[in-house]
């Protein structure tokens, strides 16, 4: 029997994970996603919530087990409940505008904490550099130690918390190491020391804290008494006007009201060529506004999106990935009882036969200070997330140390074509033309239609007569025909530039004729060869390519590359689908 629930409260992962540990060695089978806090477990048992809240309980409070049909009913009822009886329309109205109010006071207040956390960590910094300063100085030893044990209460507070609740709980862990180690350090005279583990610790996860920030939802631009304000996606209610400036991402589906653009597809449908848009036009989240601002009307709530969709594809793909605790846990779990138990030891028993109490205690806390692992604590932390940083401003999301365990294990990968492999750039590749014309006069004839279109296609037509020194004659009433292409007139003849139904390129024709076909290709990114050569070298078996582009298209970019298989004509949902069939074999 499967039973999903939402882990409200849940903001730690390192605490998330020991969550799902002990869930696993409690159930059959736990999945867990951080992004989502969903959390599903499979056992024969009916009725296990509150079982669920003990063991959360048991690691971490202030969090809320809540089954996801009661959570997901919560939503559904915000986003969609209508009064059907006029008597009662104030009271649902004014149970909304509680909720939301509620909501963005929560959102809010997190916010405020985070803040406050980043605050008292730059006070605590600046309070170790002066008590390392005045440390080198050999001067001033009060104020310096002073100084260290402030820096040390500022950064690492919550983490003392951690440790005692831990061993409030019977349970010994990472947390009860930092707390022990870093006062022993102190009752040795060793303070600058201390306060150096608390402050690099408290970066730590101040990195975490950023890295899980950059899967928060979209924003949008809510558009009302003709003006934009910044607004949460999620908060976006039906039939809202939204105001989509230029070189943005779609944060809903909705329908264009006012003005015309181009759209960029690409990380929907994997198609290059970008999509003409006008009033009418139906939006899909995740779409990107190229050319001028447009204003749409929302058709679908931001859980109900087709970017939220695919995301939730993508993130419950995640779940169902190997679980892996993070090394300090799982080192920290052993070695950390066993360093204080000697310790113990150390103090107590020679004390016992010498009765010198002060000089065995002392050198139990040595023995703690000398044996304290402070430098994985604080490196495995720090390193994992310095990678998912350095991945991040490459446009890539590491959600979590965990993924990049897994990703040094990984023998296959799948990468999208458009704008992973390639860069969406268009250039000409050939020109194709029937008897009595020629290249040059049929390329110069889509420029000159196409000279009004600011569509990256007509770009690259510009840029190959500019290149090739083709001049461009100048036609006369330019239309635009929505999806299809364009057309012009020269003297009583119409020029139509178009896509071809065939084949990836373009038809030119002379009075509905074709005169010429223009063969596109896409740039292959230049670091892409590199890329994936260097993932030959360090041993991955498969390479392939997904896409929403037709096979011949695929197989012209895969050219030259090692690529070992294709998958082309693929929708969003396919892409997930063909990925999961070629698990855990191939891909």
């Amino acid at each position: 029997m499967k039973h999903e629930f939402i882990l409200e409260g849940l903001h730690c992962a390192n605490c998330a994970a020991k969550i799902e540990t002990k869930l696993d060695k409690t159930y059959d089978e736990v999945l867990f996603s951080f992004a989502t806090l969903e959390l599903e477990i499979h056992s024969d048992k009916e009725d296990i919530r509150d079982e669920v809240q003990a063991i959360v309980d048991s690691i971490e409070d202030g969090v809320t087990v809540v089954p996801k049909s009661e959570h997901e009913h919560h939503e559904h009822h915000d986003h969609h409940h209508e009064c059907h009886d006029g008597c009662c329309g104030h009271d649902h109205e004014h149970d909304h505008d509680h909720h939301h109010h509620d909501h963005e006071q929560e959102h809010h207040h997190e916010s405020g904490e985070s803040k406050v956390k980043l605050i008292l960590l730059i006070i605590a910094a600046v309070f170790f550099v002066a008590a390392f300063i005045l440390h080198i100085l050999g001067k001033f030893d009060l104020i310096c130690n002073i100084l260290s044990i402030c820096s040390a209460i500022l950064a690492g507070y919550d983490v003392v918390i951690e440790g005692v609740k831990s061993v409030l709980k019977r349970r010994i862990d990472e947390t009860t190491l930092m707390t022990v180690a870093v006062i022993a350090a102190m009752v040795l005279g060793e303070f600058v020391e201390g306060a150096a583990v608390m402050v690099l610790f408290g970066i730590g996860e101040l990195l975490e804290d950023k890295s899980v920030e950059k899967s928060r939802p979209d924003t949008a631009y809510l558009y009302e008494n003709g003006k934009s304000r910044e607004i949460r996606a999620e908060d976006v209610k039906i039939g809202t006007i939204l105001e989509i400036p230029p070189h943005t991402r779609i944060p809903l589906d909705g329908v264009i009201t006012e003005g015309s653009t181009t759209l960029d597809t690409s990380s929907l449908t994997g198609e290059s060529a970008p999509m003409g848009a006008s009033v009418g036009t139906e939006l899909l989240s995740g779409m990107m506004n190229n050319d001028s601002a447009v204003y749409m009307r929302t058709t679908k709530a931001y859980a109900d999106s087709a970017a939220t969709r695919i995301v939730k594809m993508v993130e419950e793909s995640s779940k169902n990935k190997g679980n892996h605790e993070k090394l300090i846990t799982r080192f920290a779990a052993v070695y950390t009882p066993v360093m204080i138990g000697l310790a113990v030891l150390i103090a107590v028993i020679p004390s016992l036969i010498t009765g010198d109490w002060a000089g065995w205690i002392h050198k139990a806390l040595v023995c703690l200070v000398a044996s304290c692992p402070c430098s994985i604590v604080i490196s495995v932390p720090l390193s994992y997330y310095a990678g998912i940083g350095a991945a991040s401003k490459a446009g890539v999301l590491i959600k979590g140390g965990r993924y990049v365990e897994a990703l040094a294990n990984t023998k296959a990968f799948a990468f999208d074509k458009t704008g992973t492999i390639t860069d969406n750039q268009i250039s000409i590749k050939e020109i194709s033309v029937s008897d009595g014309y020629t290249a040059d006069a049929v390329i110069a004839l889509a420029a000159a239609a196409e000279a009004h279109s600011a569509h990256p296609i007509a770009n690259a037509f510009r840029d190959y007569c500019e290149a090739q020194h083709i001049s461009i004659e100048e036609l006369k009433e330019h239309r635009e025909i929505s999806g299809h292409g364009v057309e012009a007139k020269r003297g009583e003849d119409t020029i139509t530039v178009c896509k071809s139904t065939a084949s990836h390129g373009i038809s030119v024709q002379l009075n509905g004729k074709e005169i010429g076909f223009i063969t596109l290709s896409e740039h292959i990114r230049p670091e892409a060869p590199d890329a994936l050569n260097s993932l030959k070298q360090l041993g991955v078996a498969n390479i392939t390519m997904l896409s929403g582009d037709k096979e011949a298209a695929c197989k012209r970019v895969a050219e030259g590359l090692p690529i070992d298989s294709i998958h082309s004509a693929l929708l969003p949902g396919d892409k997930v689908k063909t990925v999961h069939l070629h698990t855990p074999r191939d891909i």
